[in-house]
């Protein structure tokens, strides 16, 4: 725990990453996920080019990636809200601690998720 930050110790923090290949659907899966209060802070990135094997056949992708700030406890939740509106048959649900960040920052993340 950070001495006298009020904030929970820094592996309970988590960063999740989706990519979508229409910038209105990043869009959505953002609202869904701030409406809910299960992200603080999402952050839409793109177009980028993801090449990736699918069904037997090389993919060349220009998408848009959605960075999720949050805690770790509700990744579940977090991964079943990005599914119901995601239009990918697989979407890339992927989550990585963080590992440091400013006090001020994890407060604030801290109190505007659930």
């Amino acid at each position: 725990m950070m001495q006298g930050s009020g904030v929970d110790e820094m592996e309970s923090y988590i960063q999740v990453v989706t990519t979508t290949d229409k910038k209105e659907d990043a869009e959505r899966i953002a609202t869904c996920l701030l409406e809910k209060r299960l992200a603080a802070c999402v952050q839409i990135a793109g177009p980028i080019t993801s090449l990736y094997p699918w069904k037997g056949n090389m993919e060349r992708t220009q998408e848009w990636q959605c960075w999720i700030k949050s805690k770790e406890f509700l990744y579940k939740e977090i991964e079943k809200a990005i599914k119901s509106v995601h239009p990918y048959e697989v979407p890339e649900i992927v989550a990585m601690p963080i590992v440091a960040g400013s006090r001020e920052y994890l407060e604030w993340l801290e109190s505007e998720v659930t």
